[in-house]
């Protein structure tokens, strides 16, 4: 099947293709009722307008509550002075925002070049990514804190370092999850932003500290050691390497360590390769990887981490793979075992998020040597050294000049795309409380309402 040609064509393919994601999006699990949203807001006014302790307040009908470290409070304390759909229309637009920050380091500098109908494509198949559905639907910061470390290593790619590594240090400080991007940092060598984030994150936790004492106290020794604030460990929406022990009846703590100590020795042995490679993107997208497996609680929504993943497999010219990957991640088909994820089915279909996480991390093509990377992945001789200047006057025939071949022009445009996330990794880059998103659960008599819901 050929692409339209014409204007005409592809505003009819971007309009059936619209209604096609419009009837998926409406036939399976999509709105949760900005569920966490709910959380955050009820937390913050609790705590702010009735003096309440802000981990004592519970979603009414519900045992959740609030579960991020006290600093995620205090930068949401401007939703204490607001409305609940207005915090829910406020949520919709940051998070519209980080999505097209985050694509627009993904694609590279040449972004303006794939025009109103490439980016109308990629914006049906993001609707149908069901890590995404669920950060927009649940009211989800996820993509917030992707942007941020995005937008951090960036800033080292381009030798802007003087402030590399605050990025890293607020979402840390936010959320637990990117702590391992500073583990990054320092397996990278990159001593200053690694002591930046560090400053960053510790100074952020002291000044939620000065804010709230209590509330510090109790997150620090009490709230953060306790999941069962968070949600159950065997619920299906946990697609971490503790969920899958956990659906399996292990629930013991020296199996699940032992599980991450492997995992965090194959990061560290194919980050150091992509490192020494200078493939800066390659070890972004791994470090995303393994927060999602190490985590003892990963709901699907957190899984927006495997984007970079993504664009690492399309930047090496696996589209296929990546397409296939892709869509798995599309059918929320890990709810098929929502009641029952026993045997061997059970054991395959219910986990499937977490073995495609494993795959990547074993299998992303990082590493490789610049001279052994598709075309389309390396630099261009204009972007890394001057065009060669003559030695006498231009005598030499130009037969003798190497041409470049017909359809280089579009080939250059994607390696562009993909210098840049690659840029983010140079410079390093190239390139919650756990939170809970039991409601991720298809929806019953009442959508995503269940006793199992967890939140944030």
């Amino acid at each position: 099947m050929r692409a339209p040609r014409t204007e005409r064509g592809r505003l009819l393919l971007v309009l059936v293709l619209v209604a096609a994601v419009t009837a998926f999006t409406a036939t399976v699990p999509l709105m949760r009722d900005f569920f966490d949203l709910r959380v955050y807001y009820g937390a913050v006014d609790t705590w702010v307008h009735h003096g309440g302790r802000l981990y004592d307040y519970r979603v009414p009908g519900t045992p959740y509550g609030f579960t991020y470290p006290p600093f995620a409070a205090v930068v949401m304390l401007p939703m204490a002075l607001i409305g609940l759909h207005l915090a829910m229309a406020v949520s919709l637009l940051f998070n519209l925002a980080a999505l097209a920050l985050v694509l627009r380091l993904l694609a590279g500098s040449r972004w303006r070049r794939h025009g109103w109908y490439g980016w109308s494509l990629a914006a049906c198949v993001l609707a149908l990514f069901e890590p995404l559905r669920d950060t927009f639907s649940f009211g989800q910061v996820n993509l917030l804190l992707l942007a941020l470390v995005l937008v951090d290593a960036r800033l080292l790619a381009t030798g802007r370092s003087r402030w590399a590594g605050v990025g890293t240090g607020l979402a840390a400080a936010v959320k637990l999850t990117p702590v391992v991007f500073i583990g990054l940092l320092l397996l990278a060598r990159r001593w200053r932003a690694a002591a930046c984030a560090s400053a960053v994150a510790l100074g952020a936790t002291a000044l939620a500290a000065w804010v709230d004492p209590r509330a510090s106290r109790f997150y620090w020794t009490v709230a953060l050691w306790d999941t069962n604030r968070v949600g159950h460990l065997d619920y299906v929406s946990n697609q971490s390497l503790q969920g899958v022990l956990a659906r399996l009846g292990e629930t013991g703590r020296p199996l699940w360590a032992a599980a991450v100590l492997l995992v965090l020795c194959l990061w560290a042995w194919r980050t150091r390769r992509a490192v020494a490679a200078g493939d800066w993107t390659g070890a972004f997208a791994l470090t995303g990887l393994l927060a999602c497996l190490i985590s003892p609680i990963t709901w699907v929504h957190h899984l927006v981490w495997l984007l970079p993943s993504f664009a690492v497999l399309l930047r090496a010219g696996h589209p296929r793979i990546a397409g296939a990957l892709y869509a798995v991640l599309c059918t929320s088909v890990v709810w098929l075992w929502f009641d029952d994820a026993s045997g061997v089915d059970g054991f395959l279909g219910s986990n499937i998020y977490t073995w495609i996480t494993l795959g990547l991390l074993t299998g992303l093509p990082v590493g490789q040597p610049r001279a052994a990377r598709p075309f389309f992945l390396a630099r261009s001789a204009s972007a890394t050294a001057p065009a060669p200047r003559p030695a006498t006057p231009a005598m030499t025939p130009n037969s003798d000049q190497p041409e470049s071949p017909s359809g280089t022009d579009a080939a250059t445009g994607a390696a562009d795309g993909v210098r840049d996330g690659a840029a983010v990794g140079r410079g390093l880059s190239t390139s919650a409380s756990s939170e809970p998103t039991g409601s991720t659960r298809p929806p019953a008599a009442k959508p995503q309402s269940s006793s199992a819901r967890a939140s944030s």
